[in-house]
């Protein structure tokens, strides 16, 4: 029989939500990319900032949460992110911008301290 310590069970877990976390952000960069090489907005900009939007509406929640470990300065500032790239994607769906590539840069950067 296997006996595992809850702090083995409970660092499992937290590798396993940072890998789930880094395959939605990697899907996100994915449809922004190929949204980005698209003219106008087309159905690839709408699929990529709807998956974008929820992405970073479920961190926002995640974040404000009060089971949430992360320090208040890191999580105050991912919120802030999370913000900025709402605000991005928004001004994308009114056809006001095609900043595709600063949410993919900002994007890239979040996924890559996931480690």
């Amino acid at each position: 029989m296997y006996q595992f310590s809850y702090a083995e069970i409970m660092e499992d877990g937290v590798a396993d939500a940072k890998d789930r976390e880094r395959q939605v952000l990697d899907r996100s960069i994915a449809l922004l990319e190929t949204a980005s090489k698209q003219r106008g907005y087309s159905r690839e900009a709408i699929e990529a900032v709807y998956f974008t939007r929820r992405v970073w509406i479920r961190f926002i929640e995640d974040l404000r949460s009060p089971e949430n470990q992360l320090n208040d300065e890191l999580r105050a500032n991912l919120i802030s992110i999370a913000i900025w790239i709402l605000n991005e994607t928004e001004k994308i769906r009114k056809r006001e911008s095609m900043n595709f590539q600063g949410i993919i840069d900002i994007t890239t950067i979040i996924r890559d301290g996931l480690k």
